[in-house]
């Protein structure tokens, strides 16, 4: 059975939604998450190489928080889009776009597991804190492989356990957080799944005892 169809994962996606639901409206909490990221996402973005004119793809796009930066990075010219499985999320996004006059930035409200987004579309793709929230981490690490133009990227900003060293002791309580906050979903690695589906994956830096860490993973450009 496709983990997709599965009542589980059913069950964990209104789980998700439901959480994501009840932060969308903690603004106060947001701002000091888009401040407190903002340099750690836009060194995500940088990984992207993306170009004036292009089509920038945010997966779980929350409240539009890395849309700004994707718009410098694309230009007037460009587009984004965004998506985000919670109703509440795509209404901040939805806000945002309003409010700055974007006319080049859209939000899309569906499961990143199942993106309805074609094939070879986008020049890039983004993914802050998402990807290890979702309920089948494989499939939506797929989803945005094909979603790729050949020769494209895709960069994640994510978070993981104390990967080595004394500070494992914390691992315990760093998990307790992932789960209250985030949905994170323990059984799955994003960074095995970068590596698996894409022709190359690396870790671009890592921080905070290595809880945090950039990856930016490739798919290979089928005219070399």
């Amino acid at each position: 059975m496709d983990r997709r169809t599965s009542s589980k994962h059913q069950e964990q996606l209104e789980r998700s939604q439901r959480k994501w639901d009840f932060w969308s409206a903690r603004e106060s909490l947001w701002g000091f998450y888009e401040r407190d990221t903002r340099e750690f996402r836009r060194a995500a973005v940088s990984q992207l190489h993306l170009e004036q004119g292009d089509v920038a793809l945010d997966i779980g796009c929350g409240p539009g928080t890395n849309f700004e930066l994707l718009r410098e990075a694309v230009g007037s010219e460009g587009r984004v889009v965004g998506v985000d499985l919670s109703p509440g999320m795509i209404e901040r996004a939805t806000e945002r776009i309003e409010t700055h006059g974007w006319e080049n930035v859209e939000t899309i409200r569906a499961d990143a597991t199942a993106l309805p987004l074609g094939t070879d579309r986008f020049d890039g793709a983004l993914a802050t804190t998402a990807v290890s929230s979702t309920p089948d981490v494989r499939a939506t690490v797929e989803n945005a492989y094909g979603a790729l133009k050949p020769g494209a990227r895709f960069a994640v900003h994510e978070i993981r356990l104390v990967p080595s060293g004394l500070g494992r002791v914390l691992n315990p309580l760093i998990e307790r957080f992932y789960r209250v906050f985030g949905n994170w979903n323990d059984e799955e690695d994003v960074f095995t799944e970068l590596e698996r589906a894409f022709d190359g994956a690396t870790v671009v830096e890592a921080f905070a005892l290595g809880t945090n860490y950039i990856a930016v993973a490739n798919k290979a450009d089928e005219g070399k």
